[in-house]
């Protein structure tokens, strides 16, 4: 009922710059928290940064300062601007969003988008 998908994903040189976006789309009746997430290879999925419906933002601690996360709710897109990247940034980057479907029940879910690559190499 509900796709999330990410995109902007790619190969960037160290101190680089990438933009990823994340849409949503079905049915849709309102996004509550959206979140991007990261997963590097052997390690554990990490929470990267989080925004209310009201725009409040969260960071963990090694992005902060790089990267900024925004959204556009009347395109229920979520962003995420990635500056001065480091190797330490490669990972697949995961969207999340807690969403209302548009529903007699108002269904509240929690989704994820399918992932894209993002790899800081020289």
């Amino acid at each position: 009922q509900v796709q999330l998908v990410e995109s902007g994903g790619g190969l960037v040189q160290p101190g680089g710059s990438l933009r990823l976006s994340c849409a949503a789309s079905g049915r849709i009746f309102s996004i509550e928290g959206m979140g991007w997430y990261r997963q590097a290879p052997g390690k554990q999925r990490e929470l990267v940064a989080t925004i209310t419906s009201a725009g409040g933002t969260t960071y963990v601690d090694s992005v902060k300062g790089r990267f900024t996360i925004s959204r556009d709710n009347a395109r229920n897109t979520m962003f995420l601007q990635m500056s001065s990247l480091k190797p330490e940034d490669t990972a697949v980057y995961y969207c999340n969003a807690r969403i209302t479907l548009a529903t007699p029940t108002l269904t509240v879910n929690n989704y994820w988008g399918q992932g894209t690559q993002v790899t800081v190499s020289s």
